[in-house]
């Protein structure tokens, strides 16, 4: 086990599952939501490591979350990926300070991997 907690926001129900699934298998504790009403208190009360959001959601997009993580001083040292399967267009439109953003589909491996990377970029001081 990793000990790493790591958040999805994610309003489909098999890719939020698919994600669960690698992430735990991989020894991450996963806390998988739908959407939040309030994005910081989310984030603080969880204490994740890493936060995974899609982009399209059915409230507020993803982007705004990343956005509103990145902006609180309590929270801006999480780091975020945004999942699209618009990566291309949003990155031009530009990324909401996300530290990624991946395309969906998305390689289970290369997810993975990048997850790791950035929470081990995540660590305590």
């Amino acid at each position: 086990m990793t000990g790493k907690r790591v958040l999805i926001i994610e309003d489909d129900p098999d890719i939020s599952d698919l994600l669960n699934t690698i992430l735990s298998d991989e020894g991450y504790e996963v806390n998988a939501i739908v959407e939040s009403n309030d994005i910081i208190a989310t984030v603080t009360e969880f204490n994740p490591h890493l936060v995974i959001t899609d982009y399209i959601l059915a409230g507020i997009n993803g982007g705004e979350y990343c956005s509103q993580i990145k902006r609180d001083d309590r929270t801006s040292h999480v780091p975020v990926i945004i999942l699209s399967g618009y990566g291309r267009v949003l990155e031009s439109l530009g990324h909401y300070g996300a530290d990624r953003i991946v395309d969906k589909p998305f390689d289970n491996e290369k997810l993975c991997s990048i997850v790791a990377e950035l929470v081990t970029q995540n660590e305590p001081l």
